[in-house]
């Protein structure tokens, strides 16, 4: 703020006001305001002074709300609403800060900035607040503790500050600089030198930073350089105050009129569009400060240094009725700042106090504020409650007062005398080798241990399951007191600099199968889609379908199943089947779309929800099947998955069964409805246990079939009777699935102890059979005696050796079975009982028809409880031996452990441990013995060359001459090996989530989440070379949060198909034309192409891809822009104002031809090395900057450059 026009009394301020005052207060101070307030020994204003109750505040009119003294007499310097939390920050000419909580103004801390100096502008940050004096730059805690204290040389006189990121800040003053420092390292950066000396104001837009100087002058400086792009002359005296507001920019200053500043009465008004003044607007108060305050219009608030405020609009006519006065009582206003929620307006006077004003009695001062810190209330008069029965009860709970005995605590020096760990023998055979020169002994490494490491053997080594997180997440428990194993555990990626290019996943996956990461809205269902995928005769049809319905969950199934088929252990996203899963409506209805927060705090039972995300998958893909063999309007699915026949879908054959649903009357009316259902849901039988009386032993087989033919009483409508009756449903089904699909609904405390007690039983009885198998290994298992006792053994057989009787460990928590057979008699009775893995199913000859089906255990879906993070969902999975036969050549079967990207082998027995504890079951999968050989397992891939011709567009102004490319013909579709320059842009649906670590540095939590927004190949090699074929803007249903013009030339209106002009298509419909390019094996040029494949959703072959990022790029350097390598390969100049997907295109193409030259096709590196070199040293002189046009031009004709290709 520049005071060079205030009362001239001011400038004789003495710099002592903040000695401890006189008794005898300021002639000046209105003593109505001292009445209720109590002062302390220093006079500082104890709690906000109210406003009277006849004042009422009217909603939408500002009214005074709070006045409060912040320290009597001396004048409020600087005044900042906290942009984090509810507090307003005030400090005054004596270098003293003081913040006040709430609109209520109680007051939260008070502490010294400075000895001398004036506080000129304080800046609200995420930590801590920043004050800025004359000559020094502090910050400090909310609380008043220092984090840091910059102070500058002498001669810096600053003004004020501006934050321009969360870690970069600008100051400026009467210096000729601007200083930039680095707020994470607290050093200078950079200074900025200025033409003209007298920053007293500065602001941000998204196009400039703006400076207003003393001189008059207003400057608007390039965000990058900070150089001077435009210059407004807005007073002949000086410059006052400017506010930014969209295209408009609106100062106040003075005129110097007879050698006097006097304060102008007209607003100038610059429009940023045409860079010039406009109407200046003329006010009838004098202007010291304005500021924007866009509610429901563009309104100016405009105050004057005698306490008036006048609003009006920066286009229109100000009134005299819309001024309003604030009781300053004869008090000139020093400061002002309007909230972040433009509802509470603060003004700070000469004599130390301030006005509070309101637009509504519930005002806040943040839209969205994090709560404060407030300080502990004392423990000492109120000692809490001791729990002597808790061993983890800390005992300094209750303070201990200070005394000379000598307490319990107090070991005599006999009991505690400090023990040393003593040092492990040295290796007997570096002793061996060794040779001693002097008293120094040398010998080589035998290699036997880790570097620098030696391990010692604990006594009590509770970390059986390698517990030690690698996070930070759960370091403030033991080890040994937690119980999720660790590849059970959440997994998170641990974003850098590069993103996701320095990550090893290869440490969570040293398989061949493909992850799926988790950082995308919804990804909570990976898990069962990996189970889907590992089902070969829905992974085959769901690849073979192809409709053209935009959002098709079989369609982007297949494309996600083609991906997970491609990978080599390398990591898939779900993006773009999770983004259509997002846009079906009857998934909202039943609640499977979740919000990220819930996501991240687990307040949602996954396993209920995976449970019904199950449900309605299996019901959307037999309607989509079944609606591309017989065209039929879409139908959505309700709350239960039966339908009234399976159709002719593969998914109706497959998991399908016929269901017969009967209703009996008390009257005897029978009423028989027919229905097909896709799974199953266990229903527990009702158990009374006492201490008397133990809890019932329920076979699994036995609550399955009960299960499946339900039997239950409930109120229906009975037409007979003709009212709401009494009757007994049962549920009879009329043929087996192929697939059995169970939801194991452990959904409460009380399903989740039965499982737990049926498991004890189940180990007590696998614990006598395991006993006896030991003791008689001769005596033969009877697989009927087994199925009656519910045993299982997984490794028994006719005569099993003792050597192969199974842990104690494999033993607990097991009640499900690997195998179970299932029989429907004549009568549509059903039978479940157990089975061994080995044994095959027996025929009776008496009952022929009757056919005995064996099911085996394929894959369990489970819920993992984390408290810590969330929990996760995780699935074990028996995959077959045509999927190790694609992906690692061998032909075998093995469980695995799928927890997003962390695969591992597991043993077979963790798939059916359950320890209700933290691992709970939620889908139980199993599978006919002869699924395969029923269903063709062949793959036709149904995209044709006919994706790649010309299309209609969505967009309605689209017309043929704003074409923008040509398609192909049909003799020029592309062949294997041919070119194809892609480049691709993306706008931004989610911002970046990261947090600033204690050390300064910055961590990425979630990345910002992406959409491709236009896509476009270029010919590579004929005629025709250079030409676009596809150049599509990608429609998008979700609401885009950054258009990153600058950076993607994509405008607001470009995606929407009612006003955009651009050949608008869905992101399905030029999904298909990559792919068919990847199939038919083309090879894409591009700059950069990792990131945009990634986000697009695509996975292409390593050999189809020619990134120019690393053609022209030196190992462990820097990536280089393709605006520079086109300025200094081909002198060109590229992306000047935003970017060109069809220029970006061309010039990695033409990168590449010159790459092939400078290489001689590959054949010299060593000359192309020294190509590179000389690139790297011009570029590293440059700042790899591209210069402006009148400065050098390209280097290609360089001497240096000439004689290089020469060679």
């Amino acid at each position: 703020m520049n005071f060079d026009g205030l009362d001239p009394a001011m400038a004789e301020y003495p710099p002592t006001l903040h000695a401890p005052l006189d008794p005898v207060l300021d002639p000046h101070l209105n003593p109505n305001l001292l009445q209720p307030v109590e002062l302390d020994h220093e006079r500082v204003g104890l709690e906000g002074i109210p406003v009277p109750e006849t004042v009422r505040i009217m909603e939408g009119m500002y009214s005074e709300l709070h006045t409060t003294v912040s320290e009597v007499g001396v004048p409020v310097s600087a005044i900042h609403f906290d942009v984090h939390e509810e507090m307003l920050w005030v400090g005054n000419h004596g270098g003293h800060a003081t913040s006040f909580f709430s609109p209520a103004l109680e007051r939260y801390s008070s502490f010294q900035v400075h000895g001398s100096n004036d506080i000129r502008q304080i800046q609200s940050v995420d930590t801590g607040v920043l004050f800025l004096t004359k000559n020094n730059l502090k910050c400090m805690t909310r609380g008043g503790l220092t984090l840091f204290d910059y102070l500058m040389d002498e001669s810096i006189d600053n003004h004020s500050l501006l934050l321009t990121d969360s870690n970069t800040l600008l100051m400026g003053g009467m210096q000729n600089h601007v200083i930039q420092m680095d707020l994470s390292t607290v050093q200078e950066t950079q200074k900025y030198p200025v033409e003209v000396p007298g920053v007293t104001v500065m602001r941000q837009s998204n196009r400039f930073f703006f400076c207003g100087h003393t001189s008059g002058k207003l400057s608007l400086r390039d965000l990058r350089t900070f150089k001077v792009e435009h210059e407004f002359d807005a007073y002949s005296g000086s410059l006052s105050d400017f506010d930014v507001h969209g295209n408009l920019v609106v100062t106040c200053g003075f005129s110097s009129r007879m050698n006097v500043l006097a304060c102008d009465r007209f607003l100038k008004v610059y429009d940023l569009r045409m860079m010039r003044a406009i109407t200046p607007l003329q006010v009838h108060v004098d202007p010291l400060f304005l500021r924007f305050i866009p509610t429901y219009t563009s309104r100016l608030a405009i105050i004057s240094q005698r306490g008036q405020c006048q609003f009006c609009e920066p286009t229109g006519l100000a009134s005299p009725a819309d001024i309003f006065h604030v009781s300053t009582v004869s008090q000139l206003i020093m400061s002002f700042d309007v909230s972040a929620s433009k509802q509470v307006l603060a003004f700070g006077d000469s004599d130390g106090c301030v006005h509070l004003w309101a637009d509504t009695p519930e005002a806040t001062f943040n839209t969205y504020p994090r709560d404060s810190e407030f300080a502990l209330p004392c423990m000492v008069d109120s000692l809490p409650h001791l729990d002597w029965n808790q061993d983890l009860m800390p005992l300094s709970l209750i303070p201990v007062p200070l005394i000379n005995e000598t307490l319990l605590s107090d070991w005599p020096s006999a009991n505690s005398t400090p023990a040393p760990r003593h040092a492990p023998p040295v290796d007997p055979e570096i002793l061996r080798a060794m040779k001693q020169v002097g008293f120094i002994g040398y010998s080589p490494n035998p290699r036997t241990k880790l570097r620098n490491q030696v391990p010692y053997q604990l006594e009590n080594d509770f970390d059986n399951f390698n517990q030690v997180p690698e996070s930070p997440i759960g370091r403030e428990e033991e080890p040994h007191l937690y119980m999720v194993p660790k590849k059970y555990r959440k997994v998170t990626i641990k974003y850098s600099k590069l993103g996701l290019e320095d990550f090893d996943f290869k440490h969570y996956n040293k398989t061949l199968f493909a992850g799926l990461e988790p950082h995308i809205p919804n990804a909570y269902c990976n898990s069962m889609i990996q189970v889907i995928y590992l089902l070969e005769p829905v992974r085959c049809l769901v690849q073979n379908h192809l409709c053209q319905k935009e959002f098709c969950l079989s369609c982007e199934l297949g494309f996600l199943f083609h991906m997970l088929d491609l990978s080599r252990g390398d990591p898939c996203q779900a993006s773009n089947f999770l983004r259509a899963f997002r846009t079906i409506p009857e998934a909202a209805a039943l609640g499977l779309i979740l919000a990220d927060s819930d996501e991240a705090t687990g307040k949602v039972n996954l396993g209920r929800l995976i449970q019904s995300w199950c449900r309605f998958l299996l019901t959307q893909l037999h309607q989509e099947t079944q609606e591309l063999e017989g065209p039929q309007a879409y139908r959505g699915v309700g709350s239960t998955s039966c339908f009234p026949s399976s159709g002719g879908s593969v998914i109706g054959q497959l998991f399908g069964c016929e269901v017969e649903n009967c209703s009996m009357c008390r009257c005897g009316k029978e009423t028989v409805r027919l229905s097909t259902t896709l799974l199953f849901t266990l229903s527990y039988p009702e158990t009374t246990s006492n201490d008397k009386t133990p809890p019932p032993d329920f076979e699994f087989v036995d609550v399955l079939r009960k299960s499946i033919c339900l039997e239950q009483n409930t109120q229906a409508w009975c037409e007979n009777c003709e009212k709401y009756q009494p009757t007994v449903q049962t549920r009879n089904i009329r043929c087996l699935p192929d697939v059995l699909v169970i939801n194991c609904e452990v959904n409460s405390t009380k399903e989740a102890e039965f499982w737990k007690t049926q498991a004890e039983y189940g180990f007590k009885k696998s614990l006598r059979k395991a006993e006896l198998n030991y003791l008689n290994p001769s005596i033969p298992t009877n697989p009927n005696e087994s199925s009656k006792e519910g045993w299982n053994d997984p490794n028994s057989s006719e005569s099993a050796p003792p050597s192969l009787v199974p842990s104690v460990e494999e033993l607990r928590n097991v009640w499900v079975p690997y195998s179970l057979k299932m029989k429907l008699s004549k009568n549509k009775g059903l039978e479940v009982l157990n089975c061994l893995e080995n044994e095959e199913p027996s025929q009776s000859e008496d009952n022929a028809d009757e056919a005995t089906n064996v099911y085996d255990l394929k894959a369990t879906v489970v819920h993992i409880l984390d408290p810590r993070t969330g929990g996760s969902l995780v699935a074990h999975i028996k995959v077959g031996e045509t999927y190790h036969q694609r992906k690692e050549g061998v032909t075998h079967q093995q469980w695995y452990l799928f927890n997003d990207f962390l695969i591992e082998p597991v043993d077979k027995c963790e798939a059916v441990q359950f320890d209700m504890n933290w691992k709970v079951p939620a889908i139980l999968f199993y599978t006919k013995r002869s699924l395969n050989t029923k269903y063709s397992l062949g793959i036709k891939n149904p995209i044709e060359a006919s994706v790649l011709l010309a299309e209609a567009s969505l967009a309605r102004k689209q017309r043929k001459c704003h074409a923008t490319f040509i398609p192909l013909l049909l003799n020029e579709m592309p062949q294997a090996g041919e070119l194809v320059g892609l480049d691709a842009e993306f706008v931004t649906l989610n911002q970046e989530e990261a947090e600033l670590r204690s050390d300064g540095t910055k961590s990425t939590i979630k990345p910002s989440q992406m959409s491709v927004a236009r896509i476009t190949c270029v010919r590579g090699q004929g005629p025709n070379e250079g030409v676009p074929f596809i150049d599509d803007y990608i429609s998008t249903q979700e609401q885009v949060v950054d258009y990153l013009t600058q950076y993607s030339g994509i405008k607001p209106g470009d995606l929407d198909a009612k006003i955009s002009s651009k050949h608008l298509t869905t992101l399905k419909s030029t999904y298909l034309k990559l792919r068919f390019l990847i199939d038919v094996g083309v090879k894409f040029v591009g700059h950069g192409l990792q990131k945009d494949f990634r986000v697009i959703n695509l996975m292409v072959p390593k050999d189809q891809v020619i990134d120019t990022v690393y053609l022209f790029h030196i190992p462990r350097k820097r990536m280089i822009s393709l605006r520079y390598l086109a300025w200094y390969f081909l002198d060109l100049k590229i992306q000047g104002e935003t970017h060109d997907s069809i220029e970006d295109a061309r010039t990695a193409l033409q990168l590449y031809r010159k790459y092939l030259e400078l290489s001689c096709n590959g054949k010299e590196p060593d000359n192309f090395r020294k190509v590179l070199k000389c690139l790297y040293e011009k570029g590293r002189k440059m700042d790899w900057k591209v210069p402006e046009p009148e400065s050098q031009s390209s280097p290609k004709n360089a001497p240096v450059y000439s004689a290089m290709v020469g060679l």
